[in-house]
């Protein structure tokens, strides 16, 4: 039997309004944030699909996205869901049938590509696994096939998959110690941007 085709997608259209630039531009420890989402992601994942949205011209010219797909999510502004459903629709038309999509954030500088792939191993068309970090759920999300079309219906605003996710089983994968779950909302000392 054959392993499931999983994509990583990397949600990375925010404009970053607390942080005061999109994160996707966002300098960090030597590489742009959606440079090293798509670093970690491509050590797990092919293919690695890149939502890209505010500012998306200037993140494809000074971001190096290592062969992955680029999508532009034109309604960014409207929040997080809009991502996703580009994302999630863009799989759909993949030439090679992909089996499920293990959602990522760009402004998750911890995650790691052990945390992806102990989410990623749960992989099937018929897969919901969240990551947990000491009990709470994080990313990343994997999202089998045969429920992409229902986390679509209820994608709306600046939430993505969590009321589908509320009213699913889903299997919960502890990824505490493998990865550091926090976002970046403000910068941090010493975080700068891109050219």
């Amino acid at each position: 039997m054959n392993s499931p085709i999983v994509a990583a997608v990397v949600l990375a259209a925010g404009g970053g309004r607390r942080y005061g630039m999109p994160k996707a531009l966002v300098e960090y420890e030597g590489s742009l944030l959606v440079e090293r989402a798509v670093r970690t992601a491509r050590a797990v994942c092919d293919p690695v699909l890149v939502v890209l949205g505010a500012q998306a011209v200037e993140v494809w010219r000074h971001a190096d996205l290592g062969g992955s797909a680029v999508l532009a999510n034109k309604d960014w502004e409207s929040g997080m869901a809009s991502s996703l459903r580009t994302g999630l629709e863009g799989l759909r038309g993949w030439p090679d049938q992909v089996d499920a999509a293990l959602i990522t954030l760009v402004d998750m500088p911890g995650m790691t590509p052990a945390a992806l792939e102990k989410v990623r191993h749960q992989a099937s068309p018929g897969a919901l696994a969240v990551a947990t970090y000491d009990g709470v759920r994080g990313h990343p999300v994997l999202l089998g096939r045969d429920h992409w079309d229902g986390v679509i219906e209820t994608l709306t605003g600046d939430e993505g998959a969590r009321r589908y996710l509320a009213e699913h089983d889903v299997v919960e994968i502890d990824c505490t110690g493998l990865a550091d779950p926090t976002d970046l909302d403000v910068p941090p000392p010493g975080v700068g941007s891109a050219p």
